[in-house]
């Protein structure tokens, strides 16, 4: 969640933070037009983009009822500036955006020179089960179309595959935006892999409550979390990539921070054991900090996973290099308790950080966990003194970043599916490496780097 205005390095701030503050409130809803390539208002009925044509997304446009928007592959979805386009999936509805490895459907910037805020973002929104922290959407206003979560986990809003969602961020009021994409409430039933959300203003993904499971997920280059999870999010993920630029991050506030990994159950506004419990499940994430690199903004980096705030956490199989700050954090006495008790797993994972401890205890811990403690829960876990010593290509490379590891890396074995990860998870791969690739770069065709 992104708490203020953007930093850049580049000599576009106040461009930047122009775009993304210019439009304050939403347009009066209008029906979609059933003629040209701008997509306006409403979509209350079935409709189709198609390949042969370039959309063009107009502010807040909401797909409501029972309609089903088709978004054939190949399809190109751009946003201008002066009326940054935000897709919202509403309750009921559903998206049917099947990509493919060689046509992905790309939501992107329609200037000349692209920045980040020249699209708003993708929203979607089910009737899986939340805890009620949000009581409607961050970023959507209009009181018709902003709610979010029921009682079926099962529910399905469609098809989510081989997308790729660029320059995204709409700061709609002061805390109070929209991320790449952002998932409330969405049910298993919705299928989601091959996702790529580059350049954002705020999160990469967002995701507030549901059941949903996902794969092959990338965020690139987002000025703040890369993979935020809110409102008893409990669904499972593996295959994830998370690369940060070191130049490029959101102003902080607050103890805020741009982490790869951030978990919250509670805003404090309700109780933190308030339930169902942002329990995300995770196998097989490669997360890539800002390492030791300078920039005027570096100060704003934090964690490679940063759980507070009750929430519960899964975490296995994973790889984690170049945290500004500790690799593992935890925050919250309820927080702590879950991992202590074992509700909450940190195993089978390799960590690395700039800091001198890549172990973080909250202030608000108060159960009396230890940084020591932390690292004999974690078990089968290697703490690498050198990011070098993970053996990947080019991962700090932000231009065109390389994860997959060499011939002779230690992540290429040793992965291991146990516990919740082979009962409940459901994953279809049980593979032998840790991090989000192997020998073969699923990434390859379909995403696109130096943005």
């Amino acid at each position: 969640m992104r708490k203020s205005n953007i930093l850049l390095s580049f000599g576009l701030a106040a461009t930047v933070m122009f775009a993304s503050c210019s439009k304050n409130s939403e347009p009066d809803p209008v029906p979609t037009p059933t003629g040209g390539t701008d997509i306006r208002g409403v979509i209350s009925a079935n409709k189709t983009l198609t390949k042969d044509k370039v959309w063009t997304l107009r502010g807040f446009v909401y797909v409501t009822g029972n309609a089903t928007l088709t978004i054939e592959p190949g399809t190109k979805i751009i946003s201008k500036r002066d009326s940054a386009g935000v897709l919202v999936i509403t309750k009921g509805a559903k998206i049917d955006a099947r990509g493919t490895a060689a046509a992905p459907i790309v939501f992107t910037s329609g200037e000349s020179s692209p920045i980040p805020g020249d699209l708003g973002g993708v929203v979607v929104a089910g009737n899986a089960t939340a805890n009620g922290n949000h009581a409607q959407m961050e970023g959507v206003t209009d009181a018709n179309y902003n709610k979010f979560g029921g009682t079926n986990d099962a529910d399905n809003s469609g098809f989510l595959q081989y997308i790729r969602i660029e320059y995204a961020g709409k700061s709609v009021n002061p805390n109070d935006e929209v991320n790449g994409l952002s998932m409330y409430g969405v049910g298993s039933g919705t299928t989601v892999d091959h996702i790529q959300v580059t350049r954002g203003l705020d999160d990469a993904f967002e995701f507030f409550g549901g059941s949903f499971n996902a794969k092959y997920l990338v965020a690139y280059n987002c000025a703040d979390d890369d993979f935020d999870f809110d409102d008893g999010y409990h669904g499972n993920l593996q295959y994830l990539i998370s690369i940060k630029d070191p130049a490029f991050t959101d102003s902080k506030t607050g103890g805020d921070l741009s982490n790869n990994l951030e978990w919250d159950n509670s805003n404090g506004k309700i109780p933190y054991n308030v339930t169902p419990n942002t329990h995300a499940r995770i196998s097989n994430a490669t997360l890539i900090g800002p390492n030791n690199t300078t920039s005027s903004v570096i100060g704003n980096y934090g964690y490679g996973a940063r759980f507070r705030r009750g929430a519960q956490f899964e975490i296995v199989n994973s790889v984690f290099l170049g945290s500004k700050l500790a690799s593992f954090s935890i925050e919250s006495t309820e927080t702590a308790t879950s991992f202590i008790t074992g509700t909450s797993i940190f195993n089978n994972n390799i960590i690395q950080s700039v800091a001198t401890s890549p172990f973080n205890v909250g202030a608000d811990v108060t159960n009396g966990l230890t940084a020591a403690q932390m690292q004999t829960l974690s078990l089968n876990l290697v703490v690498l003194a050198n990011a070098t010593d993970a053996k990947l290509t080019d991962p700090f490379n932000v231009a065109t970043p390389k994860v997959t590891p060499a011939t002779d890396s230690p992540l290429l074995t040793g992965a291991a599916f146990n516990g919740n990860f082979t009962v409940a998870n459901g994953f279809d791969t049980s593979v032998t490496f840790k991090g989000a690739i192997g020998a073969t770069d699923w990434t390859a065709g379909w995403t696109v780097w130096n943005k």
